[in-house]
């Protein structure tokens, strides 16, 4: 259920209408905008008589709404949430950004560089893998706790926020210098995890299950919110379908179905659904025609030689050929 405020209520009312709702068992979570107020009200409403709230002057209406996720509701967050990756580099609310770099730490030299040339073509956060889960128990495993001390050194070089990949609760302690923390598709429904990690203050970059439904996805950021962190960011990184000619099935419809149903951010990650270095560029500009808040690319100095995922990495001239493309893109749609 959600209550929404006058602009000119009472403060006083206010406050004795919160403890009420309190003393129901229900718990409140609001909402400030510049326009409205909205209370969403979590926990058993059944029993609140939505008419003996909505006859209060200080109330302008009363909704009861449906879906299991509530914090990521945009009935009880009207506005779009604007995240804070770091050094003021924001996301949301029209703040449009590129997450750019190798699927894989290999090298200092490798991912210095890469986030160099990046940073140069408009990337604004460095993404790299330090931890990295294989369907193969033989295939490169990423340079774990090594990749991130490189990470961070790019960081301290190029000034940009960097985002890994998480996989356990237990390694929460290694990403306290990480700007942003991804769970991958795989995790998505590692609700232990979510949990933990909606214990920190970091944004978390969510990315869609391999075959998970739009509400699942929600419900899995709904986890992190519960549990106090509402700096969430949304990835749609393609799901899997019967289709074999990519290596999974972009599904671009979900940009917008997400921003009218959540006002989290989102964004897409073209390499992942395509797997094919020269099907990512038409998936970028696709992705910013309909209304993403950011785009993931995975970049490297030598596809040929990457030790994961190279088939689908651009190099640092097509990667500058497709933001300048997707600028253009971004620019049009807003006019």
């Amino acid at each position: 259920m959600i209550v929404i405020l006058k602009n000119d209520a009472d403060k006083q009312k206010v406050e004795i209408l919160a403890q009420w709702l309190q003393n129901q068992q229900v718990e409140i979570h609001k909402s400030v905008g510049e326009y409205t107020t909205v209370w969403g009200l979590v926990g058993d409403t059944s029993r609140i008589d939505t008419d003996l709230i909505e006859g209060l002057e200080i109330v302008e209406g009363v909704r009861r709404i449906s879906e299991p996720y509530k914090q990521a509701n945009r009935k009880f967050h009207p506005d779009d949430t604007v995240i804070d990756l770091g050094g003021g580099v924001k996301i949301g609310g029209g703040n449009f950004q590129f997450f750019a770099g190798p699927c894989s730490v290999e090298g200092e030299e490798q991912i210095i560089g890469i986030a160099e040339s990046v940073k140069a073509s408009g990337a604004n956060v460095l993404r790299g893998g330090a931890f990295k889960p294989r369907t193969s128990p033989y295939a490169f495993q990423g340079m774990r706790e090594d990749g991130l001390k490189l990470l961070l050194e790019a960081k301290k070089i190029t000034g940009m926020p960097i985002v890994t990949e998480i996989m356990d609760a237990s390694h929460i302690d290694l990403f306290e210098d990480v700007d942003v923390i991804q769970v991958g598709a795989r995790n998505m429904q590692n609700f232990e995890l979510l949990k933990e990690l909606g214990k920190t203050d970091k944004p978390i970059f969510l990315k869609r299950g391999l075959s998970a439904t739009i509400q699942e996805l929600l419900m899995s950021a709904e986890y992190i919110m519960a549990n106090g962190n509402n700096k969430v960011i949304l990835c749609e990184r393609g799901i899997r379908t019967f289709e074999t000619a990519t290596r999974n099935t972009l599904d671009l419809s979900a940009v917008p179905i997400l921003k009218e149903k959540s006002h989290l951010p989102v964004v897409v990650d073209p390499s992942h659904a395509s797997g094919i270095a020269r099907l990512v560029k038409p998936m970028a500009y696709a992705a910013a025609a309909c209304g993403a808040d950011g785009i993931m690319i995975e970049v490297h100095n030598d596809p040929a030689k990457a030790l994961c995922d190279g088939p689908q990495a651009l190099t640092p001239e097509q990667f500058a050929e497709v933001t300048k493309g997707v600028e253009k893109i971004i620019s049009a749609v807003k006019e």
